[in-house]
């Protein structure tokens, strides 16, 4: 049954469960203002409400706070797809079957290009990394089945899953990107999540992610994650809690101190995490909202900064969690620390690369081999080489691949309009049969 929608601005409720503040980020939102879902309790069933203080605020930049009824292991056992709700300027409209499809390649090289904008606005480059961690952040990789084992889905644009404690604040993020969402109807929220991720790493001085493209997003409420896949920032036993939650998603120590070191970028409010101070020297004057605490001097700016300061900790308006202090005290853990304070090159190279495996986990691409865009072009990801889909059969070979063998036979010596001199074969005969004599020699 469709509940009512009504639609507020107003600041975020603090969080009680400190233990609940995700490893991933206690990011602050750039925009002083936020959408808050608030619960009736005399209301026999969940129901939304919000009040304007805007009348120019758009209820179509909204639709992603599509309400459902509580209900537990959601996503368990869930083979019919739900009808979905919509809502517009007019209210909520005729139910429909969303579509599952990949993403239009021009469309994202716009979103792309929209973040950007966004980016230099609003100063929410932490936020929207944030975002991208924790669509992606719920992968099991212990469950085979698509969406059950989570991943970058798109799960997230659901209350349900918003309301979760690790994502506190995270509304505020799809505020922000709803727009760009509604501009390119054709890019899929799993894919603007982690394209908008990615942008913001790199516009804030980060490496190139080697991203690719074509996420499919789940269609209702019920192919969200339970609560509690992502990790604590506070655990009694910080090694082992990052393993327990990392392992489960298939990353190894290396990733993990490489993605720890993304807290270089954001800020801690300890009225939504429970941790970090009110504000610092660094943070009460933005930019963006003011206030929170950061892990380093120059929140906005993507370096390895984050691995020097944990290592001294000489600045008390600078934030160390337990999960941070663990990366120097664990000796696996250490060697990696250790190894990014001294050289930001190397961290740089190792985080792309994990920041890109993370994307990617639980998501089903269509086109299966994912799509990759470029500032030129948009084309698909590079065929890998299966031998077993060229062996029988009369399968077409790929034009990719008629380059490789037409690349390999010209480096022979040969051309399609040249072919290879006779005597190569002879020589190559020659060559094995004196082999083989010696061969025999030595064994006589």
């Amino acid at each position: 049954m469709a509940e009512r929608l009504a639609l507020t601005l107003s600041p975020l409720p603090s969080q009680s469960s400190p233990a609940m503040a995700s490893f991933f980020g206690t990011h602050a939102a750039a925009a002083s203002s936020s959408i808050v879902p608030n619960t009736s309790a005399a209301a026999p069933s969940t129901r939304l409400t919000f009040s304007s203080s805007s009348s120019s605020t758009s209820l179509a930049s909204l639709r992603f706070l599509r309400s459902s009824p509580p209900v537990s292991h959601l996503f368990l056992n869930s083979k019919k797809r739900l009808l979905v709700p919509l809502v517009s300027k007019r209210g909520l409209s005729a139910a429909v079957t969303p579509k599952c499809a990949a993403s239009d390649p021009d469309q994202l090289k716009g979103a792309r290009e929209d973040i950007k904008a966004i980016l230099k606005a609003n100063f929410c480059h932490p936020i929207l990394v944030r975002l991208g961690w924790h669509d992606a952040g719920t992968y099991n990789k212990n469950i085979q089945e698509w969406p059950q084992r989570g991943g970058a889905n798109g799960s997230l644009r659901f209350e349900i899953e918003l309301k979760h404690a690790a994502n506190a604040g995270l509304v505020n993020a799809l505020k922000l990107i709803q727009p760009i969402k509604d501009k390119y109807p054709g890019v899929t929220y799993a894919d603007l999540f982690q394209l908008a991720s990615a942008t913001a790493i790199e516009e804030a001085g980060g490496p190139k992610i080697p991203m690719k493209y074509g996420r499919v997003d789940v269609t209702a409420p019920t192919d969200c994650p339970e609560e509690g896949r992502l990790p604590d920032a506070g655990p009694p036993s910080p090694a082992d809690h990052l393993r327990e939650v990392f392992y489960r998603m298939g990353l190894s120590d290396k990733e993990i101190v490489a993605l720890s070191g993304a807290h270089t970028l954001g800020r801690s409010r300890p009225e939504r995490s429970g941790w970090g101070k009110s504000e610092t020297k660094y943070t009460k004057d933005g930019p963006g909202a003011p206030g929170g605490q950061s892990w380093t001097v120059q929140w906005l700016k993507f370096d390895n900064s984050y691995f020097k300061d944990i290592k001294q900790r000489r600045d008390e308006d600078l934030l160390v969690l337990p999960t941070d202090a663990v990366l120097f005290e664990d000796p696996s853990f250490k060697v990696y620390a250790e190894k990014y304070a001294e050289d930001q090159e190397a961290f740089f190279k190792d985080y792309a690369e994990a920041h890109a495996k993370l994307s990617n986990l639980g998501a089903k691409f269509d086109p299966a081999e994912g799509i990759v865009i470029n500032d030129g072009s948009s084309e698909s990801a590079p065929e890998k080489f299966v031998a077993s889909k060229y062996s029988s059969g009369k399968k077409e070979l790929s034009p990719s691949m008629k380059q490789k063998i037409r690349e390999e036979y010209e480096a022979f010596g040969g051309s399609p309009d040249k072919p290879l001199p006779t005597n190569y074969f002879l020589n190559i005969i020659i060559v094995i049969a004196v082999l083989a004599v010696l061969s025999s020699l030595v064994v006589n």
